[in-house]
């Protein structure tokens, strides 16, 4: 039997670590990428405005009921503590899988990533991508190995300077005005079934670009003030993302017009070559560098925490909740490493990727449930923060929730097919390991 005593986490985390690794775990390389994708999909910019807006409103939604669940049962592993707690063994079981798959792929996707933007800067080191991948993955192992302290330290760093670059690249869109740019058409058939199906597609990949807005919750159980800190750092954090995909997007349109800009596969790219010529694409990749430093710090942080809260409910290995000296849930840690060195060896994510929407507004809709089952069956749980406007903005997020999975499923039937293969595997799997314990 492991010491319980020994292998309990330290609350050694504070306000600027959650900001830190909410903005960390958020904003990546999709903010680049998707605005010229989903200005093709779309082709109406008060429509693409409003999507990143919806998509900002369904998050910050989503955070004012995190704020109390996260307060109100500070542990490790975020979403399906509150699940299981209302929903019982199994549904956490469930919700905590689906939070560990769509948080332990990342890390590998970005060490590759990471080593391919290292080509474009360094085209001498084509032949060593995979190698490249691999020594990043074993140089965070090796960081976080050392403490939860440095992994914090280094996370405040990147974070910030991840916000500067893109302030810097807002503003320097704004202060070009180089290019007249001709005026949008807009298309009025948005009840189209095309348009529709491309609304609904440019959701899921917002919802995409925004998943990682509940990273601090993970962490409440290693907060020194979780009552204060977190809903502190939600609101701040998701206005602050927020606010720097909505002014990039109009950014962008800025410099470029909306029908040349629904060609570009990295908008981020072309609208830096317009501004700082040749050494556009440069600049680009050097912010993506650092962007995704950043989101792989977070990523390599988070799925250990689902995966010892897991493990301490007797849902994996009881080893599981082994806590070394720096604080770190090191076997937890190894474990979420080897996967991710797994997939870094068959570079496979198109399909992993694709049901991340998915798994993400299925967990979250059932912690917004649990909120309201919680609210009810347990009236006298401590509450250091209430939800404001209970019980209207959480049946907002849960009606919000079903539509966009609605629109998930009929836009992408193959992802939520893989889904639903998973839940019924996972059936028998959940009896089996409740025998065992």
């Amino acid at each position: 039997m492991t010491d319980s005593r020994q292998n309990q986490l330290k609350k050694s985390l504070g306000l600027s670590f959650n900001i830190a690794v909410l903005i960390g775990g958020t904003i990546g390389v999709g903010i680049l990428r998707t605005p010229g994708t989903i200005a093709g999909m779309l082709n109406n910019y008060w429509l693409i405005i409003a999507s990143w807006l919806f998509g900002g409103l369904f998050v910050l939604i989503g955070a004012n009921s995190y704020a109390e669940l996260a307060t109100m049962l500070p542990k490790a592993g975020g979403s399906y503590n509150y699940i299981k707690r209302a929903f019982g063994d199994y549904a956490g079981f469930l919700s905590g899988w689906f939070d560990y798959i769509t948080n332990a792929i990342p890390p590998a996707f970005y060490c590759i990533v990471i080593s391919e933007y290292l080509i474009i800067l360094f085209p001498d080191l084509a032949n060593y991508s995979t190698v490249m991948a691999i020594s990043l993955l074993l140089a965070f192992v090796l960081l976080h190995l050392t403490g939860v302290k440095n992994g914090s330290a280094i996370q405040q760093i990147t974070s910030l300077l991840k916000v500067f670059c893109f302030v810097a690249l807002v503003i320097a869109c704004f202060m070009y005005s180089g290019v007249a740019i001709p005026a949008i058409k807009t298309d009025n058939s948005f009840f189209q079934i095309g348009l529709l199906f491309g609304f609904f597609k440019s959701l899921q990949l917002i919802i995409g670009t925004y998943n990682g807005w509940n990273s601090a919750c993970f962490f409440a159980e290693e907060n020194n003030d979780p009552g204060k800190n977190i809903p502190k750092s939600l609101y701040s954090g998701v206005l602050l993302v927020v606010a720097i995909y909505v002014l990039l997007n109009i950014a962008f349109f800025h410099v470029l017009p909306i029908e040349t800009l629904a060609k570009s596969n990295l908008a981020a790219a072309d609208v830096a070559n317009i501004i700082f010529g040749k050494n556009g694409a440069i600049i680009v990749t050097v912010i993506s560098i650092f962007s995704l430093i950043s989101i792989l710090n977070a990523f390599m942080m988070i799925p250990p925490r689902i995966l010892y809260g897991l493990s301490r409910d007797g849902f994996f290995i009881e080893r599981g909740t082994t806590v070394n000296k720096g604080g770190t849930p090191i076997v937890a840690l190894l474990v979420s490493s080897l996967f991710s060195l797994f997939l870094i060896c068959i570079g496979s994510f198109e399909v992993l990727f694709s049901f991340a929407a998915f798994t993400s507004i299925i967990v979250w809709g059932l912690a917004y449930c649990s909120l309201l089952k919680l609210r009810t069956t347990e009236p006298n749980l401590p509450r250091p923060y209430r939800s404001l406007w209970y019980p209207w903005t959480t049946i907002i997020a849960i009606i919000a929730s079903i539509a966009l999975l609605t629109g998930f499923i009929y836009s992408d039937p193959k992802s939520f097919g893989i889904i639903v293969g998973i839940t019924i595997v996972s059936y028998p799997l959940f009896w089996v390991l409740r025998r065992r314990k």
